[in-house]
């Protein structure tokens, strides 16, 4: 008897799965591809996706670029 095959992962998302991912609308994240600010996409027969490795590595990379707000400091 075979073993059971893992499960297979999509390596690639389309906009809303991306979004969902990323935790934001499809529109935000389609105003990123116009932009150019958003993550690395692919056109694979006309239809717009992203691998999962640049939405995680972009991701990363805008959580870095946010600026850091300072605590409130205690007045006297």
């Amino acid at each position: 008897m075979t073993e059971p095959l893992p499960p297979i992962f999509p390596r690639y998302l389309r906009t809303t799965d991306a979004a969902r991912l990323l935790a934001i609308s499809p529109r935000t994240l389609e105003k990123h591809r116009v932009f150019g600010t958003g993550p690395v996409f692919r056109k694979l027969g006309g239809r717009v996706v992203y691998a999962v490795t640049d939405l995680e590595a972009w991701a990363e990379e805008v959580r870095g670029a946010r600026p850091q707000i300072p605590a409130p400091s205690a007045s006297p």
